[in-house]
């Protein structure tokens, strides 16, 4: 019991948090940079644009059956070697947002080829322009139909910045792993609490996915 009263001390709870900020903050840029990428992809390889959708759509199924762990690695310790040298927080972000996008962009474009092409139809009579259709009429419904899937992956992305703890980005798990680092007793305890706040933080996700299904059902 004295160990978990001496780990959880203020001081290494502040430090936590200061990484759990640093998590918080990869995943948001993160998530927002991936969600408009990962939007602009889907429907470029649902718009089957000559030559354009073809290799968008190959370049996102390379990086869909990549690990993550690869692209942080190429991003750190590989883009170094093309010219471009980005420090520890970009390289993360960069790598999140390239895993995510991919994945967000099957996940937009299965959403609105699930959408009932009347509905293209019924907009194109009703004087619109394809592109105004896909914008106005289709896409929002997709992203209505995948917004379960789309929060689920963003829940696995927030878990997988621990990932890059392996180029030191001084996140929740990295400091935990500082914590226990210096005191081995404090395992078991900082374990515990790295996980009470990544369940806080994705069950609070999980939630409000349910409700945003709720209310645009």
């Amino acid at each position: 019991m004295q160990n978990f009263i001496d780990a959880y001390s203020w001081v290494n709870i502040r430090f936590l948090l200061d990484g759990l900020w640093v998590t918080v903050e990869v995943s948001v840029i993160s998530i927002i940079a991936s969600f408009i990428i990962g939007s602009i992809l889907g429907v470029l390889r649902y718009v089957k644009i000559k030559y354009l959708s073809a290799v968008v759509g190959f370049i996102v199924d390379i990086v869909r059956n990549l690990p993550l762990i690869l692209i942080i690695f190429f991003t750190y310790f590989g883009l170094p070697h093309l010219g471009f040298k980005p420090g520890i927080l970009f390289a993360a972000m960069l790598a999140m947002t390239i895993f995510e996008s991919a994945m967000l962009a099957e996940i937009v474009r299965s959403g609105i080829l699930a959408v009932d092409y009347g509905q293209m139809e019924g907009a194109r009579a009703n004087g619109m322009t394809y592109v105004q259709a896909l914008w106005h009429i289709v896409f929002p419904q997709a992203i209505k139909k995948t917004i379960p899937t789309i929060v689920s992956q963003f829940i696995s992305l927030i878990k997988d910045t621990s990932l890059a703890t392996i180029i030191v980005l001084p996140e929740l798990l990295n400091h935990a792993q500082i914590i226990y680092g210096q005191n081995s007793a404090f395992i078991i305890p900082m374990f515990l609490m790295v996980a009470f706040m990544y369940f806080v933080i994705c069950y609070a996700l999980s939630v409000l996915s349910r409700i945003l299904d709720k209310k645009l059902a």
